[in-house]
């Protein structure tokens, strides 16, 4: 039996940022897909119990005042808060550090995000000009980044990193702009007294990220009184995430080099004569530098870095399955297949994912080159950006929401889900394909 000085530790591989990012989302994405096909599943082996489950009342009261919500609007309307909350996240940092942090790198995948969402929305009035459904001009604007950088995965190495940072920014820039229009026009009333009560809150974390103040349990008292109040406001809650994200201070205790020197300091305490032992326990300085070395690990993390590490792994394993698997309960018996993904609805749908995401992205990509004189990144043709523009079709978790939004018919958001899941099947098909063709010439 080996002794612990004799067994070897295994070298520990090093990936990066946007690596940690690219393989929570693909692990995600597959949990998404086992919930949508469960929820399709469920729905159609008993529609009654799948409809009353997730349409359960649940009340939160404090003495005599309460809220009550049904167990789906709770999920959408405070569990998806922590998505957006991440989507936030993600957007800050790539305004501050990423592919958005200077107007040159940032033109490129705001331009084609721009074209993905407008050329969607109105492909889809077209085909619902003038009908009560016009309102879901918004389900086919937005791309679902989990799937799309799932499929992305699937070639790995055969395509260039560029493409995964294109498609990942675009995402980003265009889950912004689905968020604006949420907010903007997919609200319903507002309270005058609550908005002002949220206006509050905003200020207040707005004053914490001057004030340097880094204590989580801040920001957590104020974004939660910041989604309450947006809650009763009318405004849809989600909007809070992002709002909440936008505030967390991006900056540690003390800058890099601080850290350095810190961290070169307590490393010096591990000069030892001969061999240092096989564990820290032997030497009570080499335990005290090692909780020191945390500790200014600790101090030079950024709170949105530790925020968005809490909470990614919760949003992409759980949160964004569960609501797929409330939302996602497509009924297929009984009904007409050619007749339903005919209906204006469901062609409005199919029609903005399929043919409007990738038309629009690269359009507005190709007057972003010509025009802006922006440039693509080393290795990626304009092969590579077709099959990533049509994979930006795939609007799945984002659309499903929208949708939620959109109708208050039964049979419509039935057929608004099936324009979704058709559309975004085939969006992943097409891509791949495209995708692999460029793979093949290159």
């Amino acid at each position: 039996m080996l002794t612990l000085s004799q067994r070897k530790i295994k070298p520990v591989r090093i990936i990066g940022p946007f690596q940690k990012f690219l393989k929570k989302m693909v692990n995600g994405s597959f949990l998404l897909i086992a919930a949508a096909i469960s929820a399709v599943i469920w729905a159609n082996l008993s529609h009654d119990s799948y409809h009353q489950f997730w349409h359960t009342d649940i009340t939160f009261s404090i003495g005599e005042k309460g809220l009550t919500k049904s167990l789906s609007h709770w999920i959408d309307e405070a569990l998806m808060v922590f998505f957006f909350f991440s989507v936030g996240l993600e957007i800050k940092r790539e305004i501050l550090v990423g592919e958005l942090a200077s107007i040159k790198k940032a033109i490129l995948p705001i331009m084609a995000a721009l074209g993905g969402m407008l050329f969607p929305a109105l492909i889809y009035a077209a085909i619902n000009y003038n009908t009560p459904n016009a309102s879901g001009w918004g389900i086919p604007m937005a791309t679902d980044i989990a799937f799309s950088l799932a499929i992305l995965a699937v070639l790995r190495e055969k395509i260039p990193i560029g493409v995964r940072i294109f498609l990942t920014a675009l995402a980003i820039a265009d889950d912004l702009g689905a968020v604006l229009v949420i907010g903007l026009f997919y609200t319903n009333s507002i309270s005058v007294n609550y908005l002002l009560i949220a206006l509050f809150f905003l200020c207040a974390l707005a004053l914490a990220n001057f004030l340097w103040i880094r204590l989580t349990i801040i920001y957590v008292i104020l974004g939660i009184g910041l989604w309450f109040s947006i809650l009763c406001s009318g405004i849809h809650a989600t909007v809070a995430g992002v709002l909440i994200a936008l505030f967390i201070p991006a900056r540690g205790k003390y800058d890099t080099q601080t850290f350095v020197d810190k961290v070169n300091a307590y490393l010096e305490r591990f000069q030892c004569r001969g061999e240092c032992g096989y564990t820290i326990l032997l030497n009570k300085t080499h335990l005290n530098s090692v909780h020191d070395i945390e500790l200014a690990c600790h101090d030079v993390e950024t709170p949105l870095q530790r925020l968005d590490h809490a909470v990614h792994s919760w949003v992409s394993y759980v949160i964004v399955p569960l609501f797929a698997l409330a939302n996602s309960g497509v009924v297929l018996s009984g009904i007409n297949f050619t007749e339903s993904i005919t209906h204006p609805v469901a062609l409005g749908i199919i029609c903005g994912l399929v043919i409007g995401k990738p038309l629009g992205i690269m359009t507005f990509t190709f007057i972003s080159v010509k025009v802006l004189k922006t440039t693509l990144a080393n290795g990626v043709t304009w092969m590579h950006l077709t099959g990533a523009s049509v994979l930006a079709g795939i609007g799945f978790t984002m659309s499903l929401f929208i949708s939620g939004l959109s109708f208050s018919t039964p049979e419509i958001i039935e057929i608004s889900k099936l324009g979704i899941v058709a559309g975004s099947l085939i969006s992943a098909v097409l891509g791949l394909a495209i995708l692999l063709k460029g793979t093949s010439k290159g």
